[in-house]
C-alpha cells in the first residue's frame, strides 16, 4: 500500500554487490576476483577496488558494510581485511605507513558482514540477499566494481546521503547527465524539477538501458540540454521497501534477459509502494568509473592519479608520453 514512510534519516549501513563473475576482465579475473584488482588510490597507497569503494562509504558515515559475494568468496575478503599477521608485521618493522594502512584494513574488516548469492540470477537478486542485514533501516547501495571520484570536498556518497538526510524523499538515486549515445549502458530516469533545489529532482519514470526513441518520448528531463538524460551514477539510498519490490519480482518471476533486475524493482517501488513524489534523484559533483571493463579500469587509475598526491608527476609523465606519440604525426604533416 502506498504511503509516506517514517524512518530515520541516518544511513548507518551499506550494501555492496560483489557477486559478478568478472567475465569482461578475463583472463585476469580467472586468477583474481575483479573486486580485488589493485589500484593506486588518491593517497598514494595501492589498494583493492573493493577497499576504495568501501572507504567511500565509511567517509560518508557508514558504520557497517555488507558484501554480497559469490559462494566461497568470503574467505578471500576476510583474509585481506584482517590486516597484518605477526609474520607480516615483523617484515614491515619501522614502516609506520604500512602499519597504519594495516590498522585501517583491520578497522574495515570489523565493519564487514557477508551474504552469498548462491545462484547468478541477476543484479536485483543479489541486492535482495542483503535484506536481513538491512532490517528496517535505510541503506547506501554501491556497486562492487564502480569507483567514484568527487569533484568537490564532499565524497560522492556523502553528497547523496546529504540529499536523503535533508528530507522530502524516501529513496534517492545518484544521477549524472549523460549523452544519448550512452543510454545503452545505464538505467535512466525522468526527473521533475523541484523549485529551489538545483540538481535535485522528483523521479517521474525509470527505465533500464532505454532505446533512444523511448528516451526521447518518455525520459526527457526539463532543463537538461537536448540529447542529455539523467542516468544512474551507481549509488542509491534505498528504504527497506526496495526488498518488498524485489520480493514481488522474485515471487512472480518477473525477469528481463532471464534475470531479476534492480531497475525494474526501483520503478515498482516508486509507482506501487512509495507515496507520490517520494523518490528523488540528485546530481553528483564527480564521476563514476567502471573497473569491470578493461578501458574503465585504465580510466579509473588515470582519474585517481590525477586527483591524488602524485598528480604533478603523472601530469608530467602524460605530457612526455603525448609528445612522443604526437612527434611522428607532426613530422609527417611537416
Amino acid at each position: 500500500m502506498r504511503g509516506e514512510t517514517r524512518m530515520t534519516r541516518t544511513v548507518r549501513k551499506a550494501v555492496i554487490t560483489a557477486a559478478g563473475r568478472g567475465t569482461r576482465q578475463y583472463p585476469a579475473s580467472s586468477a583474481v576476483q575483479k573486486e580485488m584488482f589493485p589500484l593506486v588510490d588518491t593517497d598514494g597507497l595501492t589498494k583493492t577496488v573493493i577497499q576504495i569503494i568501501g572507504e567511500e562509504a565509511i567517509r560518508a558515515g557508514v558504520e557497517e558494510i555488507c558484501l554480497v559475494t559469490q559462494p566461497g568468496d568470503e574467505g578471500l575478503y576476510t583474509d585481506y581485511f584482517r590486516g597484518m599477521t605477526e609474520e607480516t608485521f615483523a617484515a614491515f618493522s619501522g614502516k609506520e605507513w604500512a602499519i597504519e594502512a594495516a590498522e585501517q584494513l583491520a578497522d574495515f574488516g570489523r565493519r564487514l558482514h557477508f551474504v552469498s548469492q548462491d545462484s547468478p540470477e541477476g543484479y536485483g537478486h543479489a541486492v535482495y540477499q542483503a535484506r536481513d542485514f538491512v532490517g528496517d533501516e535505510p541503506f547506501l547501495h554501491l556497486l562492487g566494481d564502480h569507483v567514484y571520484v568527487a569533484a568537490c570536498e564532499r565524497c560522492c556518497a556523502q553528497q547523496l546521503i546529504d540529499v536523503f538526510a535533508a528530507g522530502g524523499f524516501d529513496a534517492v538515486t545518484a544521477v549524472q547527465a549523460t549523452p544519448e549515445r550512452l543510454l545503452h549502458l545505464f538505467g535512466t530516469m525522468r526527473g521533475e524539477p523541484i523549485g529551489g533545489r538545483d540538481g535535485v529532482w522528483s523521479v517521474g519514470a525509470i527505465e533500464e538501458k532505454p532505446a533512444p526513441e523511448f528516451a526521447r518520448a518518455s525520459l526527457r528531463t526539463p532543463g537538461l540540454p537536448s540529447g542529455q538524460y539523467l542516468c544512474h551514477f551507481g549509488m542509491h539510498v534505498f528504504p527497506p521497501a526496495i526488498f518488498e519490490a524485489l520480493e514481488h519480482h522474485i515471487k512472480h518471476d518477473i525477469r528481463v534477459g532471464g534475470e531479476i533486475q534492480l531497475t525494474n524493482a526501483q520503478e515498482f517501488m516508486r509507482t506501487e509502494i512509495l507515496a507520490p513524489g517520494r523518490y528523488g534523484a540528485c546530481a553528483i559533483e564527480g564521476r563514476r568509473f567502471d573497473t569491470g571493463i578493461p578501458y574503465g579500469l585504465m580510466e579509473t587509475q588515470l582519474a585517481l592519479a590525477l586527483a591524488g598526491v602524485h598528480r604533478g608527476e603523472i601530469v608530467e609523465s602524460i605530457a612526455l608520453l603525448l609528445a612522443e606519440h604526437l612527434a611522428p604525426i607532426a613530422r609527417k604533416q611537416g
